[in-house]
């Protein structure tokens, strides 16, 4: 058997696999931060609780609905981003002119309104959410076997990332958003409406939470906990890729999943902090991040 550095290829080429897709989720989460970062200056702390939401939106249209996964795929997106929507609407909006402070203490109690909701509901225990029948079982690479739904969840997740990209950096939508945060004053005077602008983008953001947490409903089990499991290192994955930066949170995110996944075969004492490492030093050696502007 092959080996590199004296580690089978097999278990390399897997590690590899499952950083690529904990960078899908990465990516997408840390996207729809960069965008309400970038575009509302506002910090969603309630991020890991709108991506867990989505998965519970997908679980609850199967139990109560029997909606499956690929309707659900759609749905609990565009649910929870109304919610979001609402949400930017009645309170958001009131803290804009406000000490940035207020608005991540808000949606740091929104977050932990949503999650014990949830964990009074149905506990810390997770609830199982079957895999498509159409992405079931896997195929054997030669060198590995590869799971279809995991190969789905890296597609699909670049796929989404890139196509929010292209609408945020190169449609005329995308060019309204970057300049009403630049000077909304000038852009409404061509008519523009401002602030149903801010509430699509904040819509956005959180749906594409909402449609990360769908696409890790049959990887991980549906719970209340998942999302503030992640959030920490989401927020890692955008300060290192440039606070507001669409293309850094893209590229930072599939970065640092493949770098955690191969830690665990180097070194696995140290896959949980390698992330944090990672984001110290590029702090200190561009504390704007990879991406980011100097001021």
């Amino acid at each position: 058997m092959a080996t590199i550095f004296g580690i089978p290829l097999q278990a390399l080429l897997g590690q590899l696999l499952i950083g690529l897709i904990n960078g899908s989720f990465y990516a997408l989460l840390s996207l729809g931060l960069a965008i309400i970062f970038g575009l509302l200056r506002m910090i969603n702390f309630a991020h890991g609780a709108q991506y867990m939401l989505g998965a519970f939106v997908a679980y609850l249209l199967l139990t109560f609905g029997g909606i499956g996964y690929w309707p659900a795929l759609i749905l609990a997106p565009l649910i929870v981003g109304l919610f979001g929507a609402a949400i930017e609407r009645l309170f958001l909006r009131r803290l804009y002119d406000l000490d940035p402070l207020y608005g991540l203490l808000f949606t740091f109690g929104l977050a932990l309104a949503i999650e014990g909701t949830f964990r009074y509901i149905y506990g810390a225990s997770g609830q199982p959410y079957a895999t498509p029948a159409a992405l079931a079982g896997g195929t054997n690479l030669g060198f590995m076997f590869l799971p279809i739904y995991r190969g789905w969840v890296v597609v699909v997740s670049l796929v989404v990332c890139l196509a929010t990209w292209l609408l945020i950096e190169r449609t005329k939508l995308g060019a309204y958003l970057r300049a009403a945060t630049e000077n909304s004053t000038l852009v409404q005077v061509f008519g523009v409406n401002v602030p149903v602008l801010l509430t699509l983008t904040y819509g956005l953001g959180v749906a594409l939470a909402a449609f990360a947490g769908v696409l890790a409903a049959p990887v991980y089990q549906v719970s209340p906990l998942m999302g503030s499991n992640i959030i920490i290192v989401v927020f890692a994955v955008v300060v290192v890729g440039g606070m507001g930066s669409i293309m850094g949170a893209i590229v930072t995110g599939y970065m640092l999943g493949i770098a955690e996944g191969l830690t665990k075969v180097f070194y696995p004492e140290a896959s949980n902090i390698v992330i944090f490492v990672i984001m110290a030093i590029v702090l200190l050696i561009r504390p704007a991040g990879l991406f980011g502007r100097d001021a």
